[in-house]
């Protein structure tokens, strides 16, 4: 099963500072039909304006996966962290039994990122957070790991506490890459730029694709192309 939930269908939330596309329901956003994907529970298209962001919250038990596609974000939270997520990078926080937090786009142009959230199956957890550099050629003609809670997970990998990945990958116009997963998987694909094909159905740029029951994944670029890929779970309750 592949469902396409395109740009247009998504929940949108215009701030003024912050202009939010809501692959799921969030906030004021509500649709029985899109609750979360298996243990994916938020998939967020943000804007954020230049010096303006996200004032101190707090978040529990909540796997908060940052993948920045243009400028940059600037973390910063109660146990002391800072630190600034640019174009391409990606950042991990594990809420764990609790963290507070803020986010600001310090730069003098728009950030655009997209936040994951995905359940933890470590409750209670000290809470953490840290970046990572991956740089375009890390990516490029291949679906590199940005994050996985997997035991075999390769080096560079941020750590999550989830059974879950997150992949990402740069495909030039006609390119492919393969993903093979168990049938019981949920699979979660998003190009952030250009449009591609998974197992023959289209996925334009910033559209969904929510999968299951598949165990091989064929995506191929229609266009220069960037992707990212979660791969989690059946939901936990």
């Amino acid at each position: 099963m592949i469902e396409i939930r395109d740009f247009e269908s998504l929940g949108h939330a215009d701030h003024g500072w912050l202009d939010a596309r809501h692959h799921f329901s969030f906030g004021q956003y509500h649709d029985a039909a899109r609750m979360g994907w298996g243990a994916l529970r938020v998939w967020n298209d943000d804007r954020i304006a230049p010096k303006t962001g996200f004032p101190p919250h707090g978040h529990r038990n909540m796997e908060i996966v940052t993948f920045v596609r243009k400028g940059a974000i600037t973390h910063r939270d109660h146990m002391n962290n800072e630190g600034r997520t640019k174009a391409g990078d990606v950042q991990v926080m594990s809420a764990g039994k609790g963290v507070r937090h803020e986010e600001w786009n310090l730069e003098d142009e728009e950030t655009t990122l997209f936040q994951i959230w995905i359940e933890t199956n470590r409750p209670g957890i000290a809470p953490r957070w840290e970046q990572a550099a991956f740089p375009e050629g890390t990516r490029e003609g291949k679906l590199a790991r940005l994050a996985s809670g997997k035991p075999d997970a390769p080096a560079g990998a941020l750590w999550i506490a989830a059974d879950a990945e997150i992949l990402g990958a740069t495909l030039a116009a006609g390119n492919a890459v393969t993903h093979e997963t168990g049938k019981e998987r949920y699979l979660y694909l998003v190009p952030s730029k250009g449009s591609v094909t998974v197992n023959g159905v289209h996925v334009p740029e910033r559209a969904g694709a929510a999968i299951r029951d598949v165990e091989k994944l064929v995506i191929e670029a229609t266009e220069d192309a960037e992707i990212v890929l979660v791969d989690i779970p059946p939901a936990t309750n």
